[in-house]
């Protein structure tokens, strides 16, 4: 459960550089003018004033898949037992080459059990990652993670997906142990995944353009409060912040408990 009060917050642009930020201030006051043509465009600054701002949380559609995007799925997998009512994070876009395609984890499928219980070569006290929780990342084998950190000087060596999130594979679990013995990062700022998704570029078209995934754009903070606490309601949150049709989605009971 996410506080209300925190996610009301407003951040001013003005002093991001972050270009989603920046994105979604624009489509919010396109929002605006739809319902209120002649509202005041307020969002028309002179140098020197404050920018729009926009809550911490925010999410919003867009057409096209970009890396650091989620992919929110919808009705039409509700009887896909892998991908049903999931939020994939996309990590990189790749190309259209067959062998550098999408891929990307699965944010909100717990699989409540610890590392240590299923690798005994985690039992290791020596080990930093025994006790941390694991995530069903994605049917493609090849293990994930996720590192965050507010400086990002101590995420070197991992590649960045959006400001503050950075991913690494298997292989680079030791390059991470080394980050946690020196204390860089905390465990609470990892999160492992057994697995991730994957597909080639035109597929990964093909099913939204069939209505499989609906496509965001969300708030840094929307992501690391996913890898943080229970993401459990994101599916649902992200659905409403995106507003219109996705708001009732997130309502529909599934197909097959209708």
């Amino acid at each position: 459960m996410h506080d209300e009060s925190k996610s009301s917050e407003p951040v001013n642009i003005s002093n991001s550089n972050y270009w989603r930020d920046v994105r979604a201030n624009l489509v919010r006051r396109e929002q605006e003018l739809l319902v209120d043509p002649i509202a005041p465009t307020e969002s028309k600054t002179s140098p020197g004033e404050p920018a729009q701002q926009l809550p911490q949380k925010w999410a919003h559609p867009i057409t096209m898949p970009e890396a650091g995007c989620v992919l929110v799925a919808t009705e039409v997998l509700d009887d896909d037992s892998i991908f049903e009512r999931t939020v994939i994070l996309l990590l990189r876009l790749g190309t259209r080459g067959t062998f550098d395609g999408p891929f990307g984890v699965i944010l909100n499928r717990p699989l409540y059990t610890k590392i240590k219980h299923v690798n005994p070569s985690f039992q290791d006290q020596a080990t930093p990652f025994g006790d941390s929780t694991l995530f069903f990342g994605g049917p493609v084998d090849m293990s994930m993670f996720l590192v965050r950190a507010a400086d990002n000087s101590r995420l070197k060596g991992f590649e960045e997906v959006i400001p503050g999130i950075r991913f690494g594979f298997r292989t680079d679990l030791e390059k991470a142990a080394v980050l946690m013995k020196s204390g860089a990062i905390r465990s609470q700022d990892l999160r492992f995944f057994v697995g991730h998704a994957a597909w080639d570029y035109e597929q990964l078209l093909s099913e939204i353009r069939a209505g499989y995934w609906a496509v965001a754009s969300c708030s840094t903070e929307l992501i690391s409060d996913a890898l943080t606490g229970d993401p459990s309601c994101l599916w649902t949150e992200i659905l409403q912040l995106m507003g219109g049709h996705y708001s009732e989605l997130s309502q529909k009971p599934k197909q097959d408990d209708q």
